[in-house]
């Protein structure tokens, strides 16, 4: 019997699927719903699929359907979705002080999506302790607003908010509206953001950061040079959509009574600011996304399809990508056969893989949305908004999802999942082997295009 040998990414991809499994019959015990009945398999399969790929659309409440297991369950899934099975295992097996294999090595490079292995090691178990601190004092800052409302639960709720702000989850276990009642809390506001924006730049770029960070006091401001280029186009980039969704959002809602209309000018521009962070991946809602005007809706979809940065825990698209692609059209454009980010140029393997990634995107985004369409009453503005979200694990809805049918879940759940494992990975693993080593190049003839 021939054996079977998977790729790292078939294993990428069956890991998620193995947490998503478990975490669904595990939601299915009678001992994780708040009515201590057992939940349909299908609502479970989309809670534990938007747990596991951080994406935060949820068919009904979490914070009155699940019970306290239920939500350690679904805490579990975030955290382990939002590093990876794959680096959680490793991650004990460095704390053991044991070797990573090879073959792990390999995968935990695929996994990050990295250039070598060099380090992994290391670079995993900077990962995880980065992570608990950064988290441990988000819950913190959260607990100076919760403690004090909720009393000792408030401890929970803040553990509960900061792992899935910082995973770009979505969820959280207040009530119904997700942060709504807290739109003009500058404590949660600034906290949730800031975990959101920390995750979202990606693991690399914190180290970055950090040793560029201790070479200020003797280089000053040019430290910024000595960054990678990865780092000064994930940095970039986020700061420019950062701060032109915050103005756009401003514009279009600042007079909107249903959203910000009546808040202060302060208040707006925090809302604002909030709203665009919140749609680089991360799910969490200071204002009802059914109530923005299509104006700021539209700029919504298109931060939330470029999404964070790579090796963190944001999807989309990325912003890195976004930068190869301008950079490619600005290249072609001007007859070169470069192109240059920085001053440095990009490797051709680079821009097609953008392109790539781009284009089948768009296409799982443009296919979920015409099947969605069949089988549900929505809009097509709510329902393109909630395709887009569910692909690059935002989790925003235009309260669209608590009116699905069993078809539609099953629709948005395959979308959750393939947001998650990439859509790169989804193409390679299903790409046929070449067995053929005598390969015979096909003669090249010029095109017309554009």
């Amino acid at each position: 019997m021939k054996k079977i040998r998977l790729s790292t990414t078939h294993m990428i991809m069956m890991s998620f699927a193995l947490v998503i499994l478990v975490g669904t019959l595990l939601l299915m015990l009678p001992i994780s719903s708040a009515d201590g009945k057992s939940a349909s398999f299908e609502d479970a399969l989309f809670t534990a699929t938007t747990s596991t790929c951080v994406t935060g659309l949820v068919v009904a409440p979490t914070a009155t359907v699940w019970s306290t297991f239920g939500h350690i369950v679904i805490l579990l899934l975030i955290q382990i979705g939002g590093l990876g099975l794959i680096t959680v295992m490793a991650a004990f097996v460095v704390f053991l002080n044991k070797k990573i294999g090879l073959s792990d090595r390999i995968l935990l490079q695929d996994s990050f999506n990295l250039n070598n292995i060099s380090g992994i090691a290391s670079f995993v178990k900077k990962v995880v302790i980065g992570t608990f601190i950064v988290e441990g004092i988000g819950a913190l800052l959260y607990m100076t607003v919760f403690v004090p409302e909720f009393g000792l639960k408030g401890i929970w709720i803040s553990v509960f908010n900061s792992v899935s702000a910082f995973c770009n989850a979505g969820i959280d276990i207040i009530g119904e509206n997700s942060l709504c009642d807290y739109a003009t809390n500058p404590v949660i506001n600034i906290t949730t953001s800031l975990l959101i924006i920390i995750s979202g730049i990606g693991f690399i770029v914190w180290w970055d950061i950090i040793r560029v960070t201790r070479n200020i006091k003797k280089q000053g401001i040019k430290a910024f040079k000595g960054l990678t280029l990865h780092s000064k186009i994930a940095l970039s980039v986020t700061f420019i959509l950062l701060f032109s969704g915050t103005a756009m959002i401003f514009l279009f809602e600042k007079d909107n009574p249903l959203t910000m209309g009546t808040c202060t000018t302060p208040e707006k521009l925090m809302m604002s600011f909030f709203q665009s962070v919140t749609t680089r991946t991360a799910g969490f809602a200071a204002i009802p996304q059914e109530y923005l005007t299509d104006s700021s809706a539209i700029v919504c979809l298109f931060l939330m399809f470029i999404g964070g940065s790579p090796v963190g825990t944001a999807g989309g698209i990325k912003t890195v990508t976004l930068a190869v692609l301008f950079a490619t059209v600005i290249s072609s454009i001007k007859n070169r056969d470069e192109v240059t980010l920085f001053g440095r140029n990009i490797p051709k393997i680079t821009c097609t893989k953008a392109i790539s990634v781009t284009c089948i995107s768009f296409a799982i985004m443009s296919l979920s949305t015409l099947l969605l369409s069949v089988y549900s009453n929505g809009s097509f503005l709510d329902i393109i908004y909630e395709t887009v979200s569910a692909t690059a694990t935002v989790g925003l809805s235009r309260n669209l999802t608590s009116t699905f049918n069993t078809a539609c879940k099953l629709i948005i759940t395959a979308n959750m999942y393939l947001g998650r494992v990439g859509p790169i990975s989804l193409a390679v693993a299903f790409k046929l082997k070449n067995t053929n080593t005598n390969i015979i190049k096909n003669p090249t003839e010029d095109i017309s295009v554009g």
